[in-house]
């Protein structure tokens, strides 16, 4: 049995920052769970860059199953986590489910990769206080906020932390992630 690596989001969550790192790791041979608020098909969205604009717009993205509602979750069963970005994080960061997870990956010290709003989740329980990560740059203040440094990097690493900006970082995002997971979770 290959080694697991779950993925957090919800309905909100952007295409891409989920889609990228659920495929990368599948190649990897890592099997990978999608956790939501509940066991359904999530709505995800499309964020793009469009000249002129003062923020990114939002389209509607693909739908996808959610592997298990995260009530149903055992952190032990994981050897790391990805918290995508989007809107999800907005409101995953205040469920308690969320928040017992996330704890539990930071108390075992397990490789995590978060991207774009992704790091709002760890910010809320207190995890990344004193340490530097990346984040979609108009959370910079989000972060001072969590007593955490941002970067403004597309591969931030910290520890067994792993950080970027938003989609467009991905790729040195996840060769970051990857070459972490290969030290610390190599699959079986």
């Amino acid at each position: 049995m290959a080694a697991k690596i779950l993925i957090i989001t919800g309905d909100a969550a952007e295409s891409l920052e989920v889609f990228y790192p659920y495929q990368r790791l599948l190649e990897e041979g890592y099997e990978v769970d999608i956790a939501a608020p509940t066991k359904k098909t999530l709505q995800f969205v499309v964020h793009d860059f469009v000249p002129g604009y003062d923020t990114y717009t939002e389209k509607a993205g693909y739908a996808w199953p959610a592997d298990l509602a995260l009530a149903d979750v055992d952190p032990a069963q994981y050897v790391a986590l990805v918290l995508p970005g989007g809107r999800a994080p907005e409101y995953l960061r205040n469920d308690p489910e969320v928040q017992r997870i996330v704890a539990a990956f930071f108390e075992e010290d397990k490789p995590l990769a978060q991207v774009c709003h992704g790091p709002l989740i760890p910010l809320r329980t207190g995890a990344l206080a004193g340490r530097r990560t990346a984040a979609y740059p108009a959370l910079e203040p989000d972060v001072a906020a969590g007593g955490a440094d941002f970067v403004d990097g597309d591969a931030v690493v910290d520890g067994n932390v792993v950080s970027a900006r938003a989609w467009p970082d991905h790729p040195a995002w996840m060769r970051a992630f990857v070459k972490l997971l290969r030290e610390k979770a190599p699959v079986e």
